[in-house]
């Protein structure tokens, strides 16, 4: 296993060791064409590659997410990049700490290194350009003048198209397990957390409050993947052309308490989400976050709609 060359991107914590971006994730569901479907009316840049979906957003060469077919939906890899200086002294700390390095799935053509976290979920390590932002991205809340119409006819409504992928949140049967591993892996510092039943994690290089965030389960599993828009109007609209699209359950408008980002979620037709997010807290590469630990009340959402019943239900358990 031999590390690929890559740039080093423009943003790096001096004397730090740690992962600058969530590459990438693949998951199996039973049928890609319905979840082409799916994510193609999410506004997402759905393209066919080798018996897989690749996720990209409009305008990027990153794919974001794949999307393989299997008996039933399974989150089966998530993919970290790091600078190309890092690469070996994160294997080295990852070999040392007595973690396995495996080969690469079949049919996956990687030149980095594999391993279970704690949990059990498979881990990609490897160079590649830094995905996640350097500085917080643009935020609209630009109003017209007055004598002006600010919002179009609805026929006329632009697409609501996603600008990149934001973060992942997955199942984990040990939210502690997940702080401990992941810091001490792959260099991710905790953002906040309520208690044992979830925590945000960012990266050290700039990264949002959370590049990926833990549940508590049962078992692992993908419960969203977050994808980031510019605006609450994109998000509303967003969600009005998933529902003419067939695809109304979900949650939101609203508004997060940690990470302060605008949210809708979309329910997709395995059971998990894709939401739709905006404004996000930022933590730069030359601050240190204070990190919180909140009761529930105080860590799931300022304001909006009731949250489902079973909107942290793992499906990929009752799978």
């Amino acid at each position: 296993m031999t590390a690929i060359t890559g740039r080093v991107a423009s943003t790096k914590r001096p004397g730090e060791l740690g992962v600058h971006s969530m590459d990438a994730f693949n998951m199996t569901v039973p049928d890609l064409r319905i979840a082409e479907d799916f994510y193609k009316a999410f506004g997402l840049d759905v393209r066919e590659e080798n018996n897989t979906l690749g996720l990209y957003t409009f305008g990027s060469n990153q794919r974001w997410a794949s999307v393989s077919e299997g008996e039933r939906k399974k989150l089966n890899y998530l993919s970290f990049a790091v600078f190309e200086e890092d690469f070996e002294l994160l294997r080295h700390k990852i070999e040392a700490g007595g973690v396995r390095l495996m080969d690469a799935p079949r049919s996956f053509d990687s030149n980095g290194v594999w391993f279970h976290d704690h949990n059990g979920v498979l881990i990609e390590l490897k160079i590649a350009e830094k995905s996640s932002p350097d500085e917080k991205t643009v935020f609209s809340m630009l109003s017209e003048k007055p004598g002006t119409a600010a919002a179009p006819q609805r026929s006329k409504v632009v697409v609501v198209r996603p600008r990149r992928l934001a973060h992942v949140l997955i199942f984990t049967a040990d939210v502690q397990q997940a702080i401990e591993f992941y810091s001490h892996f792959l260099g991710l510092r905790l953002s906040d957390r309520s208690g044992d039943g979830i925590c945000f994690m960012h990266g050290i290089h700039g990264s949002d409050h959370h590049l990926i965030a833990f549940a508590k389960s049962r078992a692992p599993g993908l419960h969203h993947c977050s994808w980031d828009v510019g605006s609450i109007d994109e998000i509303g609209r967003g969600a009005m052309q998933m529902a003419d699209k067939g695809f109304s359950k979900g949650w939101g408008l609203g508004r997060h308490v940690l990470g302060s980002n605008y949210f809708h979620y979309v329910r997709d037709p395995w059971g998990s989400y894709s939401e739709y997010s905006a404004d996000i807290d930022y933590v730069p590469v030359d601050h240190d976050w204070v990190s919180g630990d909140y009761p529930p009340q105080d860590s799931i959402y300022l304001w909006g709609p009731e949250i489902p019943k079973d909107f942290v239900f793992n499906y990929e358990i009752a799978g």
